[in-house]
């Protein structure tokens, strides 16, 4: 009913604001019945991080920003969803308008500035769907005012540790100025040990359940800035790396011109390329040491695919979803086995990293 209904809806909600009509779909979400998808192929089955994920396609972070609708989302057919970015401190973002469409480009520009409803609300939010099934992460986010933000990190990881199977530190973020600064050496190694050691003392006094640690790193980072973050990831511990976040770039490719110059961060097709590229340098550099979550211009079952021989455990997506719809997530998972058919694979494990050399060089 959802596949069917978006092509008549995608050009009512293409007539409002970017904004707005973001809003509406969340609020058609929330007020929708439950949705139980149809059960997953085995062999689209992962385990990563010691979590046993349905299937590898799961929801980027920025879609729910302030953890409304987790569930409703994982009943579209993801595999796991990303909520966020959560900020400590309610703020209120970056001024409108802060997202722009790029419909020729299948892309979107946004300047959000994490704009979040904060951590209590958002820990209020979460804690109601204590026990329910699904994997569910949170992004987390610096406040733009705050006089420390790495003890930014440590108080939301200690606030939400228990409540969802993933925390995702984003220090990679293009719209809060300085955020993507927490990227250099020195302090992403304070930022991780720091969140690490939140991470570790709120499991304790949770129980003992494990709640994942996640980098997210931006797709801008030069050769030596790229070694630097892997090989602190690698020092630390994380649980898995998320390549890659929004880029401040603008391909040469861009149709619309017009709105190409707009200040923020680009997502969508014409990130693909340079996520990819990011993505396969990264697994050449931390090997099977550190699984990978690949996102950037994920529009389909092909792209999909070469997130995962670029070295991705699990691929993730959100610009795709304003064009194509939820019907997207079904495509990509009945091509990714109809793949699998053709090449004689009963999973996605031998896949995973096979042509990260020939994809690290822009192939």
């Amino acid at each position: 009913m959802i596949r069917g209904a978006f092509p008549i809806l995608r050009p009512l909600l293409h007539r409002l604001d970017p904004e707005a009509a973001h809003a509406l779909t969340i609020r058609s979400l929330a007020a929708a019945p439950p949705l139980r998808p149809a059960p997953d192929d085995p062999r689209l089955a992962t385990n990563v991080m010691g979590l046993s994920f349905p299937n590898p396609v799961g929801l980027a972070a920025g879609y729910d920003k302030q953890c409304e609708v987790p569930d409703r989302l994982l009943g579209l057919g993801f595999g796991f969803v990303e909520l966020g970015g959560v900020t400590p401190r309610p703020q209120p973002g970056n001024a409108r308008p802060r997202v722009f469409r790029l419909a020729e480009d299948g892309a979107l520009i946004n300047r959000f500035g994490l704009n979040s409803d904060g951590l209590a609300r958002c820990r209020e939010r979460l804690e109601r769907r204590r026990g329910r099934p699904g994997i569910v992460g949170v992004n987390l986010g610096a406040n733009k005012e705050s006089a420390d933000r790495i003890a930014d990190y440590a108080t939301l990881v200690e606030g939400l540790a228990g409540l969802v199977d993933f925390l995702t530190v984003n220090v990679s973020s293009p719209n809060t100025p300085g955020l993507r600064d927490l990227q250099g050496e020195a302090f992403l190694d304070e930022v991780l040990a720091r969140a690490i050691d939140a991470r570790d003392r709120a499991d304790a006094a949770a129980g003992g359940r494990r709640t994942r640690l996640l980098l997210k790193i931006a797709p801008d980072l030069a050769e030596d800035a790229l070694d630097a973050v892997t090989a602190t990831a690698l020092r630390r511990g994380v649980d898995a790396l998320v390549v890659s976040n929004t880029t401040i770039a603008r391909p040469a490719s861009l149709r619309d011109a017009r709105l190409a110059g707009e200040a923020g961060g680009l997502s969508g097709r014409p990130l693909f390329a340079l996520s990819t590229r990011v993505l396969a340098q990264v697994r050449l550099r931390v090997g099977a040491a550190v699984p990978l979550i690949g996102v950037g211009g994920v529009d389909g079952p092909e792209a999909a695919w070469a997130k995962i021989e670029a070295g991705a455990s699990l691929v993730q997506l959100y610009t795709a979803l304003v064009y194509e719809g939820p019907g997207l997530i079904a495509d990509i998972k009945t091509g990714l086995l109809d793949r699998l058919a053709r090449e004689g694979h009963a999973s996605l494990a031998p896949v995973v990293g096979r042509r990260a050399a020939e994809l690290a060089r822009g192939a």
